[in-house]
């Protein structure tokens, strides 16, 4: 991948590839210096639809105790140290400056795929750092998780270079571990499930939560036992919201949302190679409307719990598609 010189070419920068580099993960703590996690934009909040979460923000810590003074609450008097001094004393408290920034990656098979630029795993990666060093740059801790085909690690939140490090690293890891011929033991609804059990393990209340994923196995499919585990995600997914801010960013490739132009092509899973055609329009209409029935049906789901969706295609620069809800500009 070519490197980020110039802030306008880190805007517009799109990347490519099947696997990311570390050098690109580091890079992205520059760039992200231009987001402004801390300001959610109107149109962020606008995706969660009328939808309210039980999500109140950062609350407050307590800081110290001074003289009461006229015009103070009456209900936050330190009633312990006025009856030890004999004179009034109130409780001073201020807005909590950091809180938990925990991330949810998804490397697993589904996506390992890409058609023009980049692969969505490496998209899910480099959304994932730009927020980590953005979330590291407003001092909270940052931490998360990293699932895969075959499990998944977490790294607990802290406020230093060094966690958010073990988590690039940690993406580092299961994204080489991708490859054509990965074994999967479990269902996409079962990985997710999985995931999520140990999201709410990690995730005090209050953390702001990025799920960065292209939710496969999140809505149920034909099969009864998927169905399940699918419902069972969407059960964890609405006890992480009660207590946590959380953003979902769906990752997605073009040629998911819809066939090339008509004709002949030939696809490779890295070993072998077939030929598709696409000149049956029903097919092609079939197949576009197919991606927009799960993309709406996620909005909705996601939409009951005042969660926002981010749209993210791999042929997008990432950088550009944050700050368009994660920007200082108005």
């Amino acid at each position: 991948m070519s490197k980020m010189h110039s802030d306008n070419n880190r805007i517009d920068q799109r990347l490519s590839g099947a696997y990311i580099d570390i050098k690109d993960l580091l890079g992205a703590r520059f760039a992200a210096k231009e987001l402004k996690l801390q300001q959610r934009r109107k149109a962020l909040s606008l995706l969660a639809g009328p939808n309210k979460t039980n999500f109140r923000g950062r609350g407050i810590e307590f800081e110290e105790v001074r003289a009461y003074q006229a015009g103070d609450d009456i209900r936050t008097i330190d009633w312990r140290v006025t009856a030890r001094t004999g004179k009034a004393y109130t409780k001073l408290f201020q807005e909590e400056r950091e809180r938990p920034l925990l991330l949810m990656t998804d490397q697993r098979q589904s996506m390992f795929f890409g058609s023009q630029y980049c692969f969505k795993s490496v998209m899910a990666c480099y959304l994932s750092a730009l927020i980590a060093w953005s979330g590291l740059h407003n001092s909270d801790r940052v931490g998360g998780l990293v699932f895969g085909n075959n499990g998944q690690q977490e790294i607990r939140p802290r406020r230093s270079r060094k966690s958010a490090l073990a988590l690039l690293h940690l993406m580092l890891e299961y994204n080489q571990a991708l490859s054509q011929n990965s074994a999967l033991r479990f269902t996409p609804a079962q990985h997710f499930e999985q995931s999520l059990i140990e999201l709410r393990r990690i995730a005090k209340p209050g953390s702001a939560i990025y799920i960065v994923s292209d939710f496969a196995g999140y809505i149920g499919g034909a099969d009864s036992v998927d169905s399940q585990h699918s419902e069972s995600v969407q059960k964890h997914m609405y006890q992480l919201s009660k207590h946590c801010e959380i953003t979902a960013i769906f990752v997605y490739d073009p040629l998911e949302k819809m066939l090339p132009p008509p004709g002949q092509y030939t696809i490779s899973n890295g070993q072998q190679r077939n030929l598709i055609h696409t000149g049956d329009r029903r097919l092609r209409e079939n197949y576009s409307q197919h991606f927009s029935s799960r993309l709406e049906s996620l909005h909705q789901q996601l939409a009951k719990l005042g969660i926002p969706l981010i749209e993210a295609c791999t042929n997008q620069a990432p950088l550009q598609r944050l700050l368009h809800f994660y920007s200082a500009r108005r």
